[in-house]
C-alpha cells in the first residue's frame, strides 16, 4: 500500500524556484545607479485605452552606462510614456526629443541606496516567506500520506528532503540578496 503513496518533490522545487524567479525579476527593476532596461518593466502607459508595458510601444536601449534612450513608435504616445516615467517614482526625468526620450540616471546618494537596500531585503524577505510556504505545503502532503499508512522511515525520509531543498532555495535567496545590496552600496 506505502508504494502508492509519493510526494511530488518536482512540483514542490518548481514552485521553490518560481519564488527565486519573482524574486531575480523584483531585483532587476532595482534601480543601482547603472542603467537597464528593465528598470522600466513595472511602469505601464495608457495606450489606446489599455494599461501597456513600455516595450510593447517603443524601442528600449541603453547605449552608455548612465543613460537609456525610448523610441516610441506612435507620436501620439509621447507625452503619455513621459508622463508614465515621471510618474513611477524612479526619479528619472525623460529629455524628449521627437519620438526618442532620453532617460539620464543620475547618482544615487547614499540615503537612496540605503533606502535600495532595504526595499531588496523585503522582497527578499517575501521571496523566503513563499519557500517557506511551499515547505509547508509538501510537509502537509507528508501528513497525509503518513495517515493513508506511510511508514515512519518514508515520512522522515521525505521531510528530510523538502527540508534540504527548502534551505538549499534560502540560502540561494540570501547569496542573490548579498549580491544585490553589494551592487547597490557600490558607489
Amino acid at each position: 500500500m506505502t508504494e502508492d503513496i509519493d510526494i511530488d518533490t518536482d512540483d514542490l522545487q518548481r514552485r521553490m524556484d518560481g519564488a527565486l524567479a519573482a524574486l531575480k525579476a523584483e531585483f532587476a527593476s532595482l534601480r543601482t545607479g547603472r542603467a537597464s532596461a528593465s528598470m522600466l518593466d513595472n511602469i505601464l502607459v495608457d495606450a489606446y485605452g489599455a494599461p501597456t508595458p513600455i516595450n510593447q510601444v517603443a524601442t528600449v536601449n541603453v547605449p552608455e552606462p548612465r543613460m537609456i534612450t525610448i523610441n516610441v513608435w506612435d507620436k501620439s504616445l509621447v507625452g503619455k510614456v513621459e508622463k508614465a516615467i515621471r510618474a513611477s517614482g524612479l526619479g528619472i526625468n525623460p529629455v524628449v526629443d521627437g519620438t526618442i526620450l532620453r532617460l539620464p540616471i543620475p547618482e544615487l546618494n547614499e540615503e537612496r541606496r540605503r533606502e535600495l537596500a532595504k526595499v531588496a531585503g523585503q522582497y527578499a524577505e517575501q521571496a523566503r516567506i513563499a519557500v517557506r510556504n511551499v515547505r509547508r505545503d509538501g510537509m502537509d502532503m507528508v501528513k497525509k500520506a503518513k495517515a493513508a499508512g506511510m511508514s515512519e522511515d518514508d515520512q522522515k525520509m521525505w521531510s528530510d528532503e523538502i527540508q534540504s531543498m527548502t534551505d538549499k532555495t534560502i540560502a540561494r535567496i540570501d547569496e542573490l540578496l548579498e549580491r544585490k545590496q553589494a551592487e547597490i552600496m557600490q558607489v
